[in-house]
């Protein structure tokens, strides 16, 4: 398998028999596996078993391995994400948590059930219909955001508050203080993005329960399948170890990356999560400017986490340059600082 981020373990199919077996026990055996593709953290693969079940094997970073701040412990928390979800709100359709296992030689393992589908990221390629799957999308978020936390931010010892304010600045402080780390270029100071959190917090006090929040609900995470007759649906949420507490309105940035949702008032995915959310969704000045905020946030996680994975200014200067004036643009649209 090539490596595409230093944070990914080279694998071979021996080591996925081993891991199997480490797993299920000594008399489980794969017929098939094949690595998975898509995703810059975690090494994937998918395996068909003697027994004939499909599962999904995500083995974590080898110890010692640079990561960010936030991403210390990813595969628990995954683990921890799938369990929650499946026990409150069983109706959104995530895999099941088969094992979650360490040794010594292979580090921090989970294996879960493979779902059905294709992601929307891989559909996008062919001309479909995906309407009713981002209306999906949309009835699951709301159905999720019921689940409220005991704080706001990460669990662990990851960036934390007791109110929204306090959890979003720090989640922006840590991004930052990575950012220095790894002596990533930015096109705006930190002091400037901390004064812009800042002058913005009024609108994150008005977010007063954490509610439980995918994150990374982007076109790469969000399968769907055909119904029997035919109309693709929903089938999964995936990659769910970046989960946190907050503000429902995070989890509208990703599934329109590179969008502004609310220049899409009838969207599909508006549409589902309005029919099944507890509380209305106002796109108002308040909602706009938090927005707004959580695309600084997440285009400033996406430049930082480069060199992480292998990539820098140098060797991916269309991605570090998109993403700067991406975040550029969500600051001046917030105002001067």
């Amino acid at each position: 398998m090539t490596v595409v981020s230093p944070t990914q373990r080279p694998l071979t199919t021996d080591d996925v028999a081993y891991l199997v077996r480490a797993s299920f026990g000594p008399r489980s055996r794969v017929r098939e596996a094949q690595p998975l593709t898509g995703g810059g953290y975690a090494t994937v693969w998918w395996a068909a078993l003697d027994d004939d079940r499909r599962v999904v094997l995500k083995v974590a970073p080898p110890a010692g391995t640079p990561l960010l701040r936030y991403e210390q412990g990813l595969c628990a928390a995954e683990a921890r994400y799938f369990r929650l979800v499946a026990e409150e709100v069983p109706q959104v359709p995530v895999p099941v948590v088969l094992h979650h296992g360490t040794d010594p030689a292979y580090g921090e393992w989970l294996v879960t059930s493979m779902l059905p589908g294709r992601s929307l990221h891989e559909l996008s390629e062919h001309d479909v219909d995906d309407s009713a799957v981002r209306y999906d999308l949309g009835v699951a978020l709301a159905a999720l955001h019921r689940i409220t936390g005991d704080r706001f931010g990460y669990d662990g010892e990851r960036a934390a508050g007791a109110t929204w304010r306090e959890a979003f600045g720090a989640m922006v402080d840590a991004l930052l203080a990575d950012a220095g780390d790894w002596n990533v270029p930015l096109p705006i100071t930190g002091g400037d993005l901390r004064a812009v959190v800042r002058r913005h917090a009024d609108v994150l006090d008005e977010v007063r329960r954490p509610a439980l929040l995918h994150f990374d609900c982007w076109d790469g995470n969000v399968l769907a399948a055909p119904e029997t007759h035919g109309r693709l649906r929903l089938s999964g949420l995936v990659d769910g170890e970046r989960y946190l507490y907050g503000d429902p309105l995070l989890d509208l940035v990703s599934p329109r990356l590179f969008r502004r949702v609310e220049d899409e008032p009838d969207h599909p995915l508006l549409d589902g999560y309005r029919a099944a959310s507890a509380e209305p969704l106002v796109l108002d000045d308040s909602a706009r400017r938090r927005l707004a905020l959580y695309r600084l946030h997440l285009y400033l996680l996406m430049i930082v986490e480069m060199p992480s994975r292998g990539m820098t200014p140098g060797s991916h200067p269309g991605r570090h340059a998109g993403l700067a004036a991406l975040l550029s643009e969500e600051v001046a649209a917030l105002g001067p600082v």
